[in-house]
């Protein structure tokens, strides 16, 4: 018989009161290079480099996960070309 440990857990008695951040992303793709320093550090892979080229002829990164942003702002600490930045978008609440 398999135990699960899940079912031990306890929940939080004000789980309503953890708000998850939700971002927004904005790229400016004719400033990117495409180093993919943006694709590498987001630790929820919001984005992927885009096989479009852009104005200098690098490959930007596309947004494909975008619900999926906590606004960390990695990936506009990593970038060397301040090509991207996040915005807050809305807040979360956690359901029980």
């Amino acid at each position: 018989m398999k135990e699960t440990r899940a079912k031990y857990w306890r929940k939080s008695l004000n789980l309503s009161e953890f708000k998850i951040p939700k971002g927004k992303i904005h790229i400016l793709k004719d400033r990117c290079k495409g180093c993919g320093f943006c694709v590498e550090y987001c630790p929820n892979n919001v984005l992927e480099l885009s096989e479009k080229f852009n104005a200098k002829g690098y490959h930007p990164p596309k947004i494909v996960n975008e619900n999926d942003c906590v606004n960390c702002g990695l990936c506009e600490m990593v970038c060397p070309d301040f090509a991207i930045w996040c915005t807050l978008d809305k807040e979360v609440c956690l359901e029980s």
